[in-house]
C-alpha cells in the first residue's frame, strides 16, 4: 500500500491560510495599511471600487523595498519584522506573521510597485493566484503601490456569500478609521469609486477623532489620563448625556493596535454606574500603552484579541481612571433607589422628640376631582383619530383588555408611566413606548400605501454624515423621497434637507434620518429587508410623547384606547414590554 500523506502545493496551502486572514475585502485593507505603517508611511492612500470587488489599492511613501525584497514579501512566513521566538515578546510592529501578502496573492490579481530611496529604478511584480507572471524594473514614486484586483476570482464560494456593496464599505471603512484613529500623524485619504470619503490631515488624537466622526463631538469628550508603573491610559470618554443606545463608538487601542475587550469594556461601564440613561453605551477612545512583553497580540489572525498579564490590575485603574475624569468634570450619580432603601434600613430613630411638621391644609380641595384639562392636547393626539382594525394576535402570555374604562381608572406617576385600575389589580404603561407602538403601525400603513406630502423647509438643514453612512444612504434615497423628504447634496459628507415628510408636523429631519442611519448600521441583514421598519419606527421616535411629559386623564384614556387597537400592545417596536400587571394576590402579598 502506497504512502497517503503528502505536502500541500504552495498555492493550496495559501488559498486555506487566506481563509483565516483574509475574510473579506476589509480584510486587504487592514493588512496593506498595516504594512505601509511599519514602512514608515507618513501619508497612505486607499483607493477602492465596488466595495473591494474590483480594485483595492493602497499606495504609501513609506521606504519601499528592494527588487529581491518584492519577491520574497509574497512567500509564506517571509517577514522583515520578527527573526526568533524571542521577538514576540517585544513587538512593536503591527504585522509580523508573514501571512498577509501571500494569502492575498493566493485569492487574487495583485500588482506591486515599489522602490526604495537609493534606487534609481523601482520593481513592478505582477501575480496572479499565487504565480508570479512578470517582474521588471521601473520608474516609479518612492515607497509601495499595492492594487489587488479581483478578489476571491478563483475562489467563487467566497466571492459569492460577500455581502452587499454597502455592508462591505461599510466594513472597508470600520477598518480604515480603526488604524487612522491611532495614528494620527499620519496622513490617510479614502477614495470610493472615484468619491473622496476621508481626507485625514496629520494631526492630534481629539482632532483625528473629530475629523473621523463629525466635528458634534467636540463637546461631548473628557479627557482621561492615567500614568502607573503598569500601564499608561489616555484618551477621551463620553459625557453621560451623548450616550446611546446604538451605534455607541467604543474604542480600545494596545501599544498602536486596535482590540476587542469585552471585560475592559465591563470596567468603562462600571465606571458609568447609575449615570447612564437606562440601556445606553457611553463613547470612549482610550488608548493603552503597556510593555510589549506584558501582552500576546499572537492570539488570532486578525490581531484584534490580545491577552493582558495583569488583567485585573488594569481593569482597577482603567475603572478608577474613567471614574475620575467623570469627577473632574462634575458628572456625578444621582442617589439610587437602593441608596434610599439603605438609608431607610440603616436608620436610628432620636430619642429626642420630634415635633410634628406643620402643614397647611386647602379648604376647597376635593381628592375625588379630575385635574384640569391642559389646553390644545387633542393637537398631541389627533393623528389617533382616523379608525384603525387591526386584529391582536393571541400571544402566549399576552394580557387581554376586556373592561370598560373610564377617566377615573387613570393615573399618571413621575410623568413616564400611566396607572389603570382593573378588576384584575394595577396595570403599569410605560406611556411612550405605547405611543410609540400606535405611531409606528399607523407610520408603517402610510408608508407602504401612499406617498408622503412634503413641508418645505424655511431654511433647509445640513446633516454632516459619517463617510461610513454614504452607502447607507444612497440604499434609502428612493424611498426617503416617497416619504416626504426632499435631498441634495449638501458638500463633502453632507446632505440638504430642503423638505420633510408633513408627517413630522416640526420634528427634525436631520434627526430622524441619523435615527434611520443609526438602526441600519446595527443590523446584520441587507438595509431593504426592513427599510419601511426603519422610516417608521425613526418617525414615531421623533414625534412620541417623550417620558416626563404630564398627561390629563383624556389623554391617558385616548392613548389607551388606541394601544388596544394595535397588533401587539404588549410590546414596542424593539421588543422591550409596554405593560406590566400588578395582581390583586401580590398587592395584597406586598401589604401583609
Amino acid at each position: 500500500m502506497s504512502d497517503i500523506i503528502h505536502l500541500l502545493p504552495d498555492s493550496i496551502a495559501n488559498q486555506i491560510a487566506a481563509g483565516e486572514v483574509i475574510q473579506r475585502p476589509s480584510s486587504v485593507i487592514k493588512e496593506l495599511v498595516e504594512n505601509a505603517i511599519d514602512a514608515g508611511a507618513s501619508k497612505i492612500q486607499v483607493i477602492v471600487k465596488d466595495a473591494g470587488r474590483t480594485l483595492i489599492q493602497v499606495i504609501d511613501d513609506g521606504k519601499g523595498m528592494s527588487e529581491t525584497d518584492a519577491r520574497m514579501a509574497f512567500e509564506r512566513h517571509a517577514t522583515s519584522k520578527i527573526r526568533t521566538a524571542d521577538d514576540l515578546f517585544r513587538l512593536r510592529t503591527m504585522g509580523f506573521r508573514g501571512e498577509a501578502l501571500a494569502s492575498i496573492a493566493a485569492i487574487a490579481h495583485v500588482e506591486l510597485r515599489t522602490r526604495r530611496e537609493e534606487d534609481e529604478l523601482g520593481t513592478l511584480i505582477e501575480i496572479n493566484g499565487s504565480e508570479v507572471l512578470s517582474q521588471t524594473k521601473i520608474a516609479c514614486p518612492r515607497g509601495a503601490n499595492f492594487a489587488i484586483k479581483n478578489l476571491f476570482y478563483n475562489v467563487p464560494a467566497r466571492r459569492k456569500f460577500l455581502k452587499a456593496d454597502s455592508t462591505e464599505l461599510r466594513n472597508l471603512i470600520t477598518d480604515f478609521q480603526r488604524i487612522a484613529l491611532v495614528y494620527p500623524e499620519i496622513e490617510f485619504e479614502f477614495i470610493h469609486n472615484d468619491r473622496l470619503l476621508h481626507d485625514l490631515r496629520a494631526c492630534d488624537y481629539k482632532q483625528r477623532i473629530l475629523d473621523v466622526f463629525g466635528k458634534s463631538l467636540n463637546n461631548q469628550l473628557l479627557d482621561i489620563k492615567e500614568d502607573s508603573d503598569i500601564i499608561k491610559i489616555h484618551g477621551f470618554v463620553g459625557k453621560p448625556e451623548s450616550a446611546r443606545r446604538q451605534g455607541a463608538l467604543t474604542y480600545f487601542f494596545v501599544n498602536g493596535r486596535y482590540m476587542n475587550h469585552s471585560y475592559f469594556h465591563r470596567a468603562v461601564m462600571q465606571a458609568y454606574d447609575k449615570v447612564l440613561p437606562p440601556d445606553t453605551k457611553p463613547n470612549y477612545f482610550i488608548y493603552f500603552e503597556v510593555n510589549p512583553a506584558q501582552i500576546d497580540v499572537n492570539v488570532h489572525p486578525t490581531k484584534t484579541e490580545i491577552k493582558f498579564e495583569n488583567e485585573n490590575a488594569i481593569w482597577s485603574i482603567l475603572a478608577a481612571a474613567v471614574k475620575e475624569s467623570l469627577g473632574k468634570f462634575n458628572v456625578f450619580s444621582p442617589m439610587s433607589f437602593d441608596s434610599e432603601v439603605e438609608m431607610i434600613n440603616n436608620f436610628v430613630p432620636s430619642k429626642e422628640p420630634v415635633a410634628p411638621p406643620k402643614v397647611s391644609l386647602n379648604p376647597n380641595y376635593n381628592p375625588f376631582k379630575s385635574a384640569p384639562s391642559v389646553q390644545n392636547w387633542e393637537k398631541l393626539y389627533e393623528d389617533f383619530e382616523k379608525p384603525s382594525v387591526v386584529e391582536t394576535p393571541q400571544e402566549e402570555n399576552a394580557i387581554e383588555y376586556e373592561e370598560e374604562t373610564s377617566l377615573s381608572d387613570f393615573f399618571q406617576i413621575q410623568k413616564k408611566y400611566i396607572l389603570r385600575s382593573t378588576e384584575a389589580g394595577i396595570m403599569l404603561i410605560d406611556q411612550r413606548r405605547a405611543h410609540l407602538r400606535v405611531l409606528f403601525e399607523e407610520n408603517l400603513r402610510t408608508i407602504a400605501t401612499q406617498k408622503g406630502s412634503s413641508q418645505t423647509l424655511l431654511f433647509p438643514e445640513i446633516l454632516d454624515l459619517n463617510p461610513e453612512d454614504m452607502p447607507i444612504l444612497e440604499v434609502m434615497r428612493e424611498d426617503l423621497q416617497f416619504l416626504g423628504f426632499d435631498l441634495s447634496d449638501g458638500g463633502k459628507n453632507a446632505l440638504q434637507i430642503n423638505a420633510v415628510p408633513a408627517i413630522l408636523e416640526g420634528a427634525s429631519g436631520a434627526a430622524v434620518i441619523e435615527q434611520m442611519i443609526d438602526t441600519q448600521k446595527n443590523k446584520s441583514m441587507d438595509i431593504k429587508t426592513d427599510l419601511h421598519e426603519t422610516i417608521a419606527l425613526a418617525l414615531a421616535k421623533s414625534t412620541a410623547i417623550k417620558s416626563g411629559q404630564k398627561l390629563t386623564a383624556e389623554e391617558m384614556s385616548r392613548l389607551f384606547n388606541r394601544l388596544l387597537n394595535t397588533s401587539n400592545p404588549n410590546y414596542a417596536p424593539d421588543g422591550k414590554a409596554i405593560i406590566a400587571l400588578i395582581g390583586n394576590e401580590e398587592i395584597e402579598r406586598k401589604l401583609k
